[in-house]
C-alpha cells in the first residue's frame, strides 16, 4: 500500500520566515516556490538520501478544521548525528517536544516544535541505514 515518503507538508503563517529558517537548518535553499515572484504561498525543499520533499504552505491553504495545536503524526527524518541535530534545532529556536530517547539498540528519536508550530522528528534508525546500504551496494 505505502511505497515510501513523498512529501511532508508543514504550515506557517509566515512562509518567508519558515523558508529561511529551514534553509538555514538544512543547509540548502528551497528549490521551488509558488508564486515564482513575490511572497510565496508554498516553498519546497529536497531533503536527504532519497530527495524527499519538505513543503511549507501558507496556513491560508490549510485543510478545513486544521488546528495549530499539536496532533497527528510525527514524521521522523534519519540523521547521522542525533545529538548534533537536536542541539542545532534548539539553538535555532525550536522547542523541545521529545528529548533524545532510545527505544532499543539502534533506534533513538527526538522531536521539536519548530518556530511555526510544526512537529519535526529526527531519528537514528538502523533499519533505514541497512536499506540505504543495500541500495548503494
Amino acid at each position: 500500500m505505502l511505497r515510501g515518503l513523498t512529501t511532508v507538508s508543514f504550515y506557517a503563517h509566515d512562509v518567508v520566515a519558515a523558508r529561511d529558517w529551514y534553509a538555514e537548518f538544512l543547509g540548502v535553499r528551497a528549490y521551488f516556490q509558488r508564486p515564482e515572484q513575490g511572497d510565496p504561498a508554498y516553498v519546497e525543499f529536497r531533503v536527504g538520501d532519497y530527495q524527499h520533499e519538505l513543503g511549507i504552505i501558507d496556513t491560508r491553504f490549510a485543510p478545513d478544521g486544521w488546528s495549530t495545536e499539536d496532533g497527528g503524526a510525527i514524521v521522523y527524518w534519519a540523521v547521522d548525528d542525533l545529538e548534533a541535530a537536536w542541539e542545532r534545532l534548539l539553538e535555532m529556536g525550536a522547542a523541545p517536544l521529545e528529548k533524545p530517547t532510545e527505544h532499543g539498540p539502534g533506534f533513538v528519536t527526538a522531536s521539536v516544535r519548530d518556530p511555526f508550530g510544526n512537529i519535526l522528528g529526527v531519528m537514528i534508525n538502523h533499519h533505514y541505514m541497512d536499506v540505504l546500504a543495500g541500495r548503494k551496494g
